[in-house]
């Protein structure tokens, strides 16, 4: 019997196999020649489905008929900001884990504040200032990037391309053979990963495509009438674009003068030139051709920008999204003729989500508004004053979290625990705040589930704040235009994940699936080491 036993164990898991060959079809190679990473900045799940049927056959409709979507994907820690969101794609761990806890924190050991990629030791490629001085030195663990070349011996190449310094060099790793990012118009990169640009980068660049590109105005894709889906053109609470004084169509970049390379990221055509810049890459770096699977990471931060501008009820936004979709479509179009449809892996998700506009959400009698960081700062470090005499308690408010001066007070004899609660008090008055309490203690305090492990999971003791407070639904740090993320609730952290090409099956789950899947389900299929922080699970519904 127990021969049988495992006899039926080894039919069923060949039975199972991605790598099995089904009648009638050819086996799939055992392994795909290429993976690429699609992160799609501030894209709310709902995206997939609300703009839908104007979407055309070959983008987003492509992915969600032909390939795997995760419906239910979260993001499963706080603050759901972009650097955060990458890293965690990419290590399939979580900030108490990977260290980047947000897109900048405060840095007591320097007294300021630290930028997630800063690094003053390396030397920028294309730009000699701060925007090249960038690497992943501050990513604790591997990615899954980095695993894929140490499973090859470094045979395997891997390339992060992003407007954003941080969409490309955290989820290409401590390993990567390049990563490049946007500056005034031009790709750059660090000395980190090279010590001079490659000279077809120099050549893409000498092509000013992102000065081409805002040669023509932004108007709608399709007649404005189509646009069903979004708020009417010109709402108060949305903002211009740099260089423009009104937020509406058509949006006259050809006019644009000393702000036009700014502007360009908050346009559609900046994913297009995404993408064309990635083509080149597969081009001239041969991804794909070698004996090895090579790796393509691929954000598109132009989303992240018109977003933020405009609200996810815009006009701009949906916009945005009907061109990504052809550009999307394009890629994968390319990834056929260039490699083969059997040869590659795809997968596309979001960093995170975004909310409303306040302005928006108050004409529909939905809940929501905003509050002031430097506000609140101001007013607990008056208070602090007044009881204690200590005049700067309050050493930053940032990542939804307050950075207090304990050294400070140590030093001059403070009662700390007095203050904190001092501290706590003033924030608990706050109509806007549901509950506040010191991180250190997040295992204890009483706060509901899903909140609790999401908190605890966000929190590092060298990187996180002293004292965490939670806003009400819709509220965020801002303006009375635009709007922003950062938060727990659906609408930040429920991301789409599709997967499409080789070893995926046709098909959906709805089970609650979450960022931190993603690096695990990678490994598994690519049959290679989890990312060293690593907590995820693989997604086994989708593999064939």
């Amino acid at each position: 019997m127990r021969i049988k036993y495992y006899m039926l164990q080894a039919l069923l898991l060949f039975s199972f196999s991605p790598l099995m060959a089904q009648p009638g079809k050819a086996a799939s190679p055992a392994k795909p020649k290429l993976v690429v990473g699609l992160v799609i900045d501030q894209m709310r799940w709902d995206y997939l489905y609300r703009f839908q049927s104007l979407y055309g056959t070959g983008g987003f409709n492509r992915l969600l008929k032909q390939g795997f979507s995760c419906e239910n994907t979260f993001i499963p820690y706080v603050p759901t900001y972009t650097a955060v969101g990458h890293s965690t794609v990419y290590t399939g761990s979580v900030p108490a884990y990977h260290g980047i806890v947000g897109n900048y924190w405060f840095d007591k050991s320097i007294n300021g504040s630290m930028y997630c990629t800063s690094d003053s030791t390396v030397t920028g490629l294309g730009n000699n200032g701060w925007a090249g001085k960038m690497s992943p030195k501050n990513l604790w663990v591997s990615t899954i990037t980095d695993e894929l070349r140490l499973s090859t011996n470094f045979e395997s190449k891997v390339i992060g391309i992003a407007l954003k310094d941080r969409g490309a060099i955290l989820p290409a790793g401590h390993s990567a053979n390049a990563a490049y990012w946007y500056d005034e118009g031009k790709w750059i990169s660090s000395s980190f990963y090279m010590k001079a640009l490659p000279a077809w980068v120099n050549d893409f660049n000498a092509k000013d495509l992102a000065g081409k590109y805002m040669s023509q105005d932004w108007n709608t894709l399709l007649p404005l009438e189509k646009y069903s889906q979004s708020t009417a053109d010109d709402q108060p609470y949305e903002l211009a674009l740099p260089g423009e004084t009104s937020p509406t169509f058509p949006h006259r970049l050809s006019t644009n003068g000393k702000t036009k390379y700014e502007a360009f990221k908050y346009t559609p055509f900046a994913a297009s030139f995404t993408f064309d810049f990635a083509r080149q890459a597969m081009e001239e770096e041969n991804l794909g051709k070698g004996k090895a699977t090579d790796f393509l990471a691929v954000s598109i931060s132009s989303t992240d920008y018109t977003g933020h501008s405009f609200g996810p009820n815009s006009i701009e936004v949906e916009d945005s999204y009907l061109r990504l979709d052809k550009d999307v479509a394009d890629f994968l179009t390319y990834l056929d003729k260039n490699l083969g449809k059997d040869n590659y892996l795809v997968f596309l998700t979001a960093d995170h989500g975004a909310t409303h506009v306040p302005g928006f959400l108050a004409e529909h009698r939905i809940p929501g508004g905003v509050y002031s960081n430097a506000a609140l700062t101001t007013e607990i470090n008056n208070s602090i004053n007044d009881l204690f005499g200590f005049k700067k308690a309050v050493l930053s408010v940032q990542n939804y979290q307050v950075y207090l001066d304990l050294a400070g007070m140590e030093k001059n004899k403070i009662d700390i625990e007095a203050m904190k609660k001092q501290v706590i008090k003033i924030l608990s008055a706050k109509p806007f705040i549901t509950t506040v309490y010191e991180t250190a203690k997040t295992g204890e305090a009483t706060l509901p589930q899903p909140y609790k492990e999401r908190a605890i999971n966000g929190y590092t003791a060298s990187r996180s704040g002293d004292i965490q407070f939670v806003l009400k639904s819709g509220y965020f740090d801002g303006g009375l235009k635009g709007t922003t993320h950062g938060l727990w609730n659906p609408y930040d952290a429920h991301i789409p994940l599709l997967w499409y090409g080789w070893g995926v099956k046709q098909g959906q789950t709805n089970r609650e699936t979450y960022m931190t899947d993603i690096s695990a389900t990678l490994a598994g299929m690519l049959k290679i080491q989890m990312p060293s922080g690593c907590v995820g699970h693989v997604v086994t519904e989708l593999i064939k």
